[in-house]
């Protein structure tokens, strides 16, 4: 994140925090998780959204994109 009010660099940064709350925060309970719990619950969570995740504007996951065009092993 750069600058105080540099919406344009931010708003990638909103935007995964706000899908982030959405996706596994709200719609789940928590309270029975220890903290090492819900950090590997995060983890899980990061993990999936990296490698798994189906980003609708390539029809596939960003992992699978980055293969396919060459740009990770």
């Amino acid at each position: 994140m750069s600058a105080k009010g540099c919406s344009p660099d931010n708003a990638a940064a909103e935007d995964f925090f706000g899908r982030l709350k959405q996706e596994f925060y709200h719609n789940q309970n928590h309270q029975d998780q220890s903290v090492d719990e819900f950090i590997d619950a995060l983890d899980a969570y990061m993990v999936w959204y990296r490698d798994e995740r189906i980003k609708t504007a390539y029809g596939t996951s960003i992992t699978k994109r980055r293969r396919r065009l060459g740009l990770m092993a």
